[in-house]
């Protein structure tokens, strides 16, 4: 595996996740729904939901990545089912739908701490060739 999945990016500590696996065929994490990430209504805002999905894409592309390469996302898609309360856990699994020469696409579904489904977002990584 890629050893460039482990180290997580700045924006992920900013969230303030926890990855909790990562391997190249899932990875795993979690995020407390803290009162700065509140939409203000007293749940955890749909924009970090999504940025925790595309966190665990990103990392998990990463995890398949072979030297010289590097991944950004082209489309990211979510449904919403539930909210996730303030004081609790959004918990989040992120698995391959495809893992292509040039494209990957991941799924992360994110429960609550009842274990709740909050959200599934579907999301496509481009496999870019780093420049020499």
């Amino acid at each position: 595996m890629n050893q460039a999945a482990q180290t997580q990016p700045p924006f992920a500590n900013f969230l303030g996740l926890k990855i909790t696996h990562v391997a190249p065929e899932r990875v795993t994490a979690e995020l407390v729904a803290r009162d700065d990430l509140n939409n203000r209504f007293g749940i955890m805002h749909g924009g970090a939901l999504m940025a925790l999905a595309d966190n665990l894409g990103g990392t998990a592309t990463t995890a398949n990545l072979k030297p010289g390469q590097s991944t950004t996302t082209i489309e990211s898609k979510t449904n919403f089912f539930a909210a996730v309360p303030i004081g609790d856990i959004a918990k989040a699994e992120c698995t391959p739908l495809h893992r292509g020469r040039t494209t990957m696409v991941w799924q992360t579904r994110i429960t609550r701490g009842d274990g709740k489904l909050c959200a599934l977002v579907t999301q496509t990584q481009l496999v870019l060739e780093r420049e020499k």
